[in-house]
């Protein structure tokens, strides 16, 4: 257990580091000296990469100079029981939550994740009571810092250390500073099927409120072009913390390219243990510019 503090400064301050080493890397590049102030052209912009709808993130960065809003259009999930034995059901919607991102140099961007609105009813028919919460939710900041494989090559790879800023309304949140590391990995195989694994490190307030606990998450997913634009994937995710119950979700998902700058998509996420939400599907949509 961590005391009293999270180390998101100090992963902020050790990831600015790796990623000015590895733009010293990159300085022979063509793409190198391109930033914030000085953007990628257009003749010269990586495919459109995304972090949604799966949640395997990309290792991919936003060109240096270019923006991309991601935002999930509508977002339902249903759960009930969820290890409790009494008779109690969660629904929640959220709309237009997104993630708004800069690209600073040819393998940095910056993020912010913006939980616009969220709605949250639950039941209790035991007790007889019905609670609702509305209104806005946590903002999270997330730096990524490609390492490797950002304009080629059969792998890339990833650091995202992030730390969430505790702004949600109406008892949506616990109201802690929490953050972590996000490591993602991305791996062409055979065939063009194309792989997705992530480990994640979430720093998050005990239940007690006087701590924080590590919540270790796993992903892998599995990608593949069906007609055209059109595309499908298949994704396995795993949550393990200390004194909760493991969740585990099968997420299913089609994307869509509408242009090489617009991307939509929509999906399910079906809950395979009892701790995760039983039904969660959603649409949404991507666009750079």
């Amino acid at each position: 257990m961590l005391r009293q503090s999270i180390p998101g400064a100090a992963v902020a301050a050790a990831a600015l580091v790796l990623a000015t080493a590895t733009h010293a890397e990159e300085a022979g590049t063509d793409k190198a000296g391109f930033n914030l102030f000085n953007p990628t052209p257009r003749a010269l912009l990586r495919e459109l990469s995304t972090d949604r709808p799966d949640k395997t993130e990309s290792p991919y960065t936003v060109d240096a100079g270019h923006f991309q809003i991601e935002a999930d259009l509508l977002n339902f999930s249903s759960d009930r029981y969820n290890g409790d034995p009494s008779d109690t059901k969660t629904e929640s919607w959220s709309v237009a939550n997104t993630n708004l991102k800069v690209g600073l140099l040819n393998n940095v961007d910056l993020q912010l994740v913006v939980a616009t609105f969220n709605h949250v009813r639950t039941e209790d028919r035991d007790a007889g009571f019905v609670e609702e919460s509305s209104g806005f939710g946590d903002v999270i900041t997330r730096l990524k810092i490609n390492l490797w494989g950002n304009d080629g090559g059969r792998t890339a790879f990833a650091l995202m250390p992030f730390l969430k800023f505790p702004t949600a309304q109406d008892h949506l949140g616990n109201g802690a500073f929490e953050g972590g590391l996000i490591v993602p990995l991305a791996v062409s195989l055979p065939a063009d099927w194309n792989m997705g694994v992530m480990t994640e490190f979430d720093f998050n307030q005990d239940d007690s409120g006087d701590g924080y606990d590590i919540e270790f998450i796993n992903t892998i997913t599995f990608s593949h072009a069906i007609v055209g634009d059109l595309s499908g994937y298949a994704e396995f995710f795993s949550s393990v913390r200390r004194g909760s119950d493991w969740v585990g979700t099968v997420d299913l998902g089609l994307t869509y390219g509408l242009t090489d700058d617009i991307q939509l998509d929509a999906g399910i996420n079906l809950g395979v243990t009892r701790a995760a939400d039983d039904l969660n599907p959603f649409v949404g949509a991507s666009w750079r510019f």
